[in-house]
């Protein structure tokens, strides 16, 4: 039934007019008597979702998505042709993502009371046919999980990966281009009354977003020279995902403007980092954020993550507001809508104060097998922390993937003293950027080099930052045991043997009084109890967690 390139039919004139007819067609679309003999199910139940530009109608093991003829801006559809045009977008869109959910367009032909999909006559509209999957397995309805967020986190870095970049004489990703949406958002929410505190609130993010924005020109400039302008999802939030078939699948990605889907790769994590805040799912927000900056590599995207998440949180109150404005809802969906748009201009302001926190630095230090990447996976959860680990950035300094093999003896290949210098610069370099930007650094290495340490802690106290030694200790046949075991799985970034933990057992220099000062000692025998490290990082470093 579907029809993947259909025209509209010029030859038989339609009585039909969107403006005045599409209720009468949306409530047709509704009747089993629309579609196709067996389709519908044995009880007539069409499930009709509505949102502020389309309506969907699902329909046994099919979904049909029909475009409102509406234009609010940001978008147009208010023509036949557009309508149709921005179907076809969406089909090559998101056959990038889900080939398997997105099927083609279907013809509705018939008349607005008794349309019919896939016959012969003048076409009123066009749906986009999908194959349907339960609405309880997209995410806004699921219970999300770790081992989830790390999928999501590595899908949404290939993906990326994966689109070329913008062409440099296009008008995309300029940091003009990035500021328009912007302000059309605050031109669409102030159209709508919401009240004087909205509109106070409003003001504030509009004058802190401009200042951002020209802070950040130069910056924004670089990461499109630098090819972080892609195209995108471009409306990327657990809504728009879905499990099927147990893998997290993209889908709905944005069609209409082509600018705001041709966007820096940080905008569109800082969506679907908003959005899992805005759940309350904080905790899982920090492990996708730190997931994905691992597997892109693109920590730099963190100097521009405020003002995108300030503009994703209003993007999503600008929806609301449309909504608000278009008069059909009941008193109850209007309060909650009133109330979920203040939220977001609420969540939106607590972007703008990050970079106002004093950050910390914070260093592992121990031999290979003390437990030093299982401790920071679990702090980068309880801070806002980024979690720099020295065995994944060498590869990537060295072009090889996180968990590659890479054949090289112990002090040869990526493993020569030049090259331990060369990662130890790298991790440098990215802690002091990403305490600028208002974030905990953690660094996971061995750090047994006093030299070493002596370099991080200047660091710190040239950038203000909070300075902890986190020290991880066990007895060397526990460690030989957790080392033969790493290694057997076959599964860890690093490459470290017993031969390495050897020549670091003999060689690693002790803390000076002064480092025993800002240390905390951990023994991994046992354990940590998470709350007594995090109480005594809080010590060291003067700094609560909600700091």
């Amino acid at each position: 039934m579907a029809n993947p390139s259909p025209d509209l039919d010029r030859d038989s004139p339609s009585p039909y007019e969107a403006s005045r007819d599409f209720p009468r067609l949306v409530a047709g679309l509704r009747r089993p008597a629309a579609y196709p003999p067996g389709l519908v199910g044995p009880d007539g139940t069409i499930e009709h979702l509505e949102t502020h530009i389309s309506h969907v109608f699902l329909v046994g093991d099919r979904a049909y998505k029909l475009k409102k003829p509406v234009n609010l801006g940001f978008l147009d559809f208010s023509t036949a042709e557009r309508r149709l045009e921005f179907c076809r977008e969406e089909l090559r869109l998101n056959r990038r993502l889900a080939p398997e959910l997105y099927l083609g367009l279907v013809a509705v032909t018939g008349t607005p009371d008794q349309p019919r999909l896939g016959r012969d006559g003048p076409v009123l509209e066009y749906l986009v046919e999908m194959r349907r999957f339960d609405q309880r397995d997209r995410l806004d309805h699921c219970v999300l999980t770790p081992e989830l967020i790390d999928r999501l986190a590595t899908r949404l870095a290939a993906f990326h990966a994966g689109l070329p970049p913008a062409a440099a004489d296009s008008p995309y990703g300029t940091p003009e281009a990035v500021l328009a949406p912007m302000q059309e958002n605050f031109r669409q929410i102030r159209a709508r009354s919401l009240g004087e505190e909205c509109q106070a609130g409003l003001d504030r993010l509009e004058a802190w977003t401009l200042a951002r924005w020209q802070a950040l020109t130069p910056v924004l400039a670089q990461r499109r020279a630098a090819g972080r302008v892609r195209e995108c999802h471009g409306d990327l939030h657990r809504g728009n995902i879905a499990l099927v078939k147990g893998e997290p699948l993209f889908f709905d990605a944005l069609e209409f403007a082509p600018h705001l889907r041709w966007i820096d790769t940080a905008s569109e994590l800082a969506f679907l980092l908003m959005d899992l805040q805005e759940a309350g799912e904080e905790v899982l927000a920090r492990r996708l954020l730190n997931a994905y900056l691992a597997e892109s590599g693109d920590y730099e995207a963190l100097q521009v993550l405020d003002l995108y998440q300030v503009y994703r949180a209003l993007v999503r109150a600008k929806v609301l507001a449309i909504r608000l404005g278009q008069g059909d809802l009941t008193d109850e969906e209007s309060a909650a809508d009133h109330q979920a748009c203040a939220a977001y201009l609420a969540l939106a302001q607590s972007y703008t104060r990050l970079r106002e926190r004093r950050p910390r630095l914070l260093l592992t230090c121990g031999l290979s097998g003390s437990g030093k990447s299982w401790l920071a996976s679990r702090l980068r959860e309880a801070l806002p922390l980024i979690h720099l680990r020295s065995d994944v950035e060498r590869k990537r300094l060295f072009g090889f993937a996180a968990e590659e093999r890479t054949g090289s003896p112990t002090d040869g290949g990526i493993y020569t003293p030049e090259a331990g210098a060369r990662t130890y610069d790298r991790l440098r370099e990215l802690a002091g950027m990403i305490l600028g930007c208002g974030y905990d650094v953690l660094v996971d290495a061995t750090f047994l080099r006093r030299e070493q340490r002596q370099v991080f802690r200047a660091l710190a106290a040239d950038r203000g930052a909070g300075f902890a030694l986190l020290v991880l200790e066990a007895p060397i046949e526990v460690l030989r045991a957790r080392v033969n075991a790493r290694l057997a799985v076959g599964a860890d970034p690093s490459e470290a043997g017993l031969a390495v933990l050897e020549r670091q057992f003999r060689g690693q220099e002790a803390l000076d009084e002064a480092e025993r000062s800002q240390a905390l000692v951990i023994d991994t025998t046992h354990p940590p109890v998470m709350e007594d490290i995090l109480a005594g990082l809080g010590r060291l470093t003067g700094l609560g967690l909600d700091e």
